[in-house]
């Protein structure tokens, strides 16, 4: 098929049935509450037509377990500090992340520098010194030629000031992670040349901003992610009254992103299989080492 393989068909009761190829920009399948089934959860994902999944780094003590894990599923990961790993986190940290970049440079399943970012909703955190890893984590990331992937919440001036001091006003590749900002913000980190990574967070009807920003936006700046076990679509959440009735909280998993992809393709008035086809174009784009990772496998007849 032109242009890579996007779409398949399989059979399910005699009947053929067309299916979407997605990716899976950001999720934490190293979260302790995904153990305990991953490989058939990642299975199921797989069948869902989520072809690859990009694992990001919250905490250096993770590094090792979690590229051990990308290895193991066949899919991709970052290395870096998260914001709210900050608080604990030393600055042998940071030392050990420029280690890690350097031994496992030659590593095709290393994609970005990331989780890193700020975080302006959690109370208590220290700005300051947020900024500090952040900053430094920008720096390690420049060294090595790779792209960022970026925690954006209730700080994107901030973000993009740091992003412009170290990197200039061009020049970037990377997703900003469940992006929530303005229009404005939105178009200024595109310029530098990031994606937007939209999740669960837009499939509620309440969601009015998301959902604008999600349409007005260019094709060629949007891609996919679930942040599982993180930020799950409302047909999986329960409120403080339902749980106490007894209604248990969904478990948010890669699987549901052809879903959530699904109420993004109605929103913008497209097909869904055009939407995977652009999404993967994007995220390609955004981290160039995954498109050469997908291509080996590809060639590989993975």
């Amino acid at each position: 098929m032109a242009r890579g393989i996007k779409t398949a068909a399989f059979v399910a009761s005699g009947i053929i049935i067309a299916m979407s190829f997605w990716i899976d920009t950001h999720c934490h399948l190293d979260a302790p509450e995904l153990a305990a089934d991953l490989e058939l959860l990642r299975q199921r994902a797989r069948e869902a037509g989520v072809r690859h999944c990009v694992l990001p780094a919250v905490a250096a003590a993770h590094f090792e377990g979690l590229r051990a894990l990308a290895h193991r599923l066949g899919d991709s990961y970052a290395l870096g500090i998260h914001p709210l790993y900050t608080p604990q986190a030393e600055p042998g940290d940071l030392e050990l992340l420029a280690q890690r970049l350097a031994q496992w440079a030659d590593d095709p399943h290393l994609v970005a520098v990331g989780e890193i970012g700020l975080d302006g909703f959690v109370p208590g955190l220290d700005m300051a010194r947020q900024q500090s890893f952040f900053r430094e984590q920008l720096r390690l990331a420049r060294r090595c030629g790779l792209p960022v992937i970026l925690h954006v919440r209730r700080s994107a001036d901030l973000l993009l000031a740091g992003l412009r001091e170290i990197g200039g006003r061009t020049g970037w590749q990377g997703i900003a992670h469940a992006f929530n900002g303005s229009l404005q913000q939105a178009r200024a980190f595109v310029g530098l040349g990031f994606k937007l990574g939209f999740g669960g967070a837009l499939t509620y009807e309440r969601a009015l901003q998301l959902r604008r920003l999600a349409v007005e936006l260019p094709l060629e700046a949007l891609v996919l992610e679930t942040d599982a076990p993180d930020i799950p679509p409302h047909w999986l959440y329960r409120t403080a009254a339902e749980r106490a009735a007894g209604l248990s909280q969904g478990r948010n998993s890669p699987a549901e992103l052809p879903r959530i992809a699904a109420v993004l393709a109605a929103l913008r008035g497209m097909a869904p299989s055009e939407l995977a086809e652009a999404t993967t174009r994007n995220a390609r784009q955004a981290l160039p080492r995954l498109a050469a990772l997908l291509d080996a496998r590809r060639g590989d007849g993975a």
